[in-house]
């Protein structure tokens, strides 16, 4: 009786195996490691695309609602002050007041930007590669 190429465990004996079964396996492996490495990189992408469109969507509500309010409040703030002061100065405090509110609604918007990380983990996995391909 021959021996066979199946081991204990029914997988192949990997130590009766040809030098070149031996570097398809690893040929193989290492392939289908990179092709996961592409999908998680992909998969994040998608997620990260949904965390910028939402900044984004953020920034634009807050540009949206900071010109909707400069419009009618400040054109009814201007109003009212121009009644105990002069037009010109009554514009500017009403200017400045939705320069800080603006300034406000930047700040917000630049500092939940900041939380959104890029390919953390593909970044992670893909510096792992070569140590592993080196056996460590």
């Amino acid at each position: 009786m021959s021996a066979s190429p199946m081991g204990a465990g029914g997988g192949p004996d990997k130590t009766q195996a040809s030098i070149g079964e031996l570097l398809a396996d690893a040929t193989r492996n290492f392939s289908y490691l990179l092709r996961k490495e592409v999908e998680l990189a992909k998969a994040e992408a998608r997620e990260e695309a949904r965390s910028f469109g939402m900044v984004a969507a953020m920034f634009a509500a807050a540009a949206i609602a900071a010109l909707l309010t400069l419009v009618f409040l400040s054109h009814a703030l201007w109003w009212a002050l121009s009644n105990v002061m002069d037009q010109g100065w009554a514009a500017l405090i009403v200017a400045i007041i939705w320069a800080v509110i603006g300034a406000v609604l930047a700040s917000r918007a630049r500092r939940q930007l900041r939380t959104v990380t890029a390919l953390g983990r593909t970044r992670q996995t893909a510096q792992e590669i070569p140590d592993a391909v080196r056996g460590r």
